[in-house]
């Protein structure tokens, strides 16, 4: 297994393969120093090699990917044991197997309670009239012996399944694993088609919301893949993750555990003002900021009167930058505003290293640490 560190140069050899796929263009930083992962963590798999690209936060190569696992797991909401986590060996099937495995298992697992139906409304040429009669058409084919007619069929080719069908034909050039090939089997009578997952308008409700944790597995897998040109026959495909979005959703997921009123991403209107702050909890606001900082000289002017403008408007005046430690600890207090306008605001730091004490323990431990952040 290779290891690559986020925001450090690649190898000289890797370089052609990041500039022949424009598609990883957003990923990486180019310059004339070299190829380096701009923030980005995961998997690459470049004609039958494998590369981990990790955050630095340990001296150890094994204890970074581990803590990277540990708060992809946590982020997303994985659901999986010790017992599980210790049988997944990356070194055996790729990184991304262990994501199909997951979205595999809990679809089967909904699909032997039933595949989901819905009412749709087809237009056949049939023998017998079957629903509404369709005057014009039949009056264009006067002399056809069949009936143009309209009816509604309760069918299992929706768009939700679909996207399943999608999902898992992709899903099949990576991965031989069993549930895959038994969920498709389950599909048999869908349409497959191309679905543009961005222009997805599926919407859940009592009769599919038990399939719709697939579902976000599925969509996240699909953003965060993106195949790769090669000049070999072999797959080439890049599963990368972007560490500020994780370190947000892993903070964030933390939080709600310490605070059951914590809420994500709370959108909220003042007027034509739109706010919507990583983490609010029951007496502050945090934002969570993935880069290294040193002290409050680092800090951006338009971080202060973004934390400013959250305490003000939601009327929580105690207000948090936080961080992950690097080389040095972060902690500063400052006043934003005065009086009646007063903001407090802390720069503060999480340590994520952490001996390999397993996930369970590692999220605990992470947990105690956020508490005693004063």
């Amino acid at each position: 297994m290779n290891y690559l560190y986020e925001n450090q140069n690649i190898p000289e050899n890797l370089e052609i393969h990041i500039k022949d796929n424009k598609s990883l263009y957003p990923y990486f930083e180019m310059n004339f120093d070299g190829i380096k992962p701009k923030n980005r963590c995961g998997f690459l798999s470049i004609e039958n090699e494998n590369y981990f690209i990790i955050p630095k936060i340990s001296n150890e190569n094994e204890d970074n990917l581990n803590i990277f696992i540990y708060m992809i797991l946590k982020a997303y909401d994985i659901k999986i044991s010790n017992k599980d986590l210790a049988n997944f060996d990356q070194t055996k099937f790729k990184y991304m197997e262990f994501f199909i495995r997951y979205f595999s298992d809990i679809l089967f697992n909904e699909l032997k309670r039933g595949i989901h139906k819905t009412y749709i409304t087809k237009q056949e040429n049939l023998k017998v009239l079957k629903g509404k009669y369709l005057l014009e058409k039949n009056f264009q084919n006067f002399y056809h012996m069949n009936i143009y007619c309209e009816f509604d069929e309760f069918s299992i080719d929706n768009e939700l399944n679909r996207f399943f069908l999608y999902a898992i034909k992709i899903f099949k050039r990576y991965s031989t694993y069993s549930n895959l090939h038994k969920c498709e089997a389950v599909f048999d009578e869908v349409e497959y088609s191309h679905i543009d997952i961005n222009r997805l308008r599926i919407k859940f409700d009592r009769l599919n919301h038990r399939f719709e944790k697939p579902f976000k597995i599925a969509l996240k897998i699909l953003k965060k893949l993106s195949p790769l040109v090669n000049n070999s026959d072999t797959k080439s495909f890049a599963f990368l993750f972007d560490m500020s979005e994780v370190f947000e959703k892993f903070i964030g997921n933390i939080y709600k555990e310490i605070d059951s009123n914590t809420s994500l991403q709370c959108e909220k209107n003042y007027g034509n003002l739109k706010l919507k702050p990583d983490i609010k909890t029951s007496n502050q606001i945090i934002d969570t900021k993935y880069k290294l900082v040193k002290n409050k000289k680092d800090l951006k002017t338009h971080d202060k009167y973004q934390m400013f403008t959250y305490g003000i408007n939601f009327g929580i005046r105690n207000t948090m930058l936080l961080y992950p430690k690097h080389l040095l600890n972060v902690n500063e207090d400052l006043k934003l505003g005065i009086n009646e306008n007063l903001v407090r605001l802390k720069m503060k730091s999480i340590d994520l290293k952490c001996d390999d004490i397993g996930y369970e323990n590692y999220i605990k431990e992470v947990n105690t640490r956020i508490r005693e952040i004063k």
